[in-house]
């Protein structure tokens, strides 16, 4: 694992698939108030994930929304890629982090794609955030978690036992761009060690 250079992150990045729904029904209302934002990739359809949204948001401390184009990323807050579209984050002329939705085309066979989100943030905020990655199926989002991590981010990996399809964690553990592989159900707790106080 690695120690130096890991700053406390200013924001929390989800890449999942295939048992997504049921992980962040566990994971989101976990969650404590961060004082950071968090941006998910769930594979999805439209409409879906709107209702994905509206099924975790009673659910957690966290308010949860799907994303729209042109909103500040702000703390405490989940936002969820639109079905069927590009989530990334770009910096807005006043330095915060503004997210835009696209049409810009599948990448892994995917819209919304995890390594599209990951890559914007590891190119416009380096070293600013963290990755996570849970269930599901294909290698979505290990290109991105090598941009992340490449440029000072802690990535976290969710372990085959609690995966419904380990596939997407194993291709970025075989990558080897991940510090931490954990159990589902202790992911949150470490998410917030690590934002509220930057601690290995």
């Amino acid at each position: 694992m690695r120690i130096s250079g890991i700053s406390k992150p200013e924001m929390v990045l989800i890449g999942v698939s295939t048992g997504g729904p049921n992980a962040l029904a566990v994971l989101l209302p976990a969650l404590p108030p961060l004082g950071v934002p968090v941006l998910i990739v769930q594979h999805m359809p439209p409409i879906f994930t709107q209702t994905l949204a509206e099924s975790l948001s009673g659910k957690c401390v966290l308010r949860v929304f799907e994303a729209s184009h042109g909103q500040t990323a702000e703390a405490d807050t989940v936002y969820i890629a639109p079905g069927g579209r590009q989530m990334r984050l770009a910096p807005a002329p006043d330095g915060r982090s503004m997210i835009q939705i696209t049409d810009d085309p599948p990448e892994n066979n995917c819209r919304p794609s995890v390594d599209y989100l990951f890559r914007s943030v590891a190119l416009h905020f380096p070293g600013r955030a963290m990755g996570v990655i849970l269930t599901g199926m294909g290698n979505d989002g290990t290109l991105g978690l090598k941009l992340l991590r490449r440029r000072g981010s802690f990535v976290i990996a969710q372990d085959e036992t609690s995966c419904v399809v380990f596939g997407m964690p194993k291709s970025a553990i075989d990558a080897g761009v991940v510090d931490e592989v954990l159990p589902l159900e202790a992911i949150p707790a470490r998410i917030a060690r690590m934002v509220r106080g930057g601690s290995l």
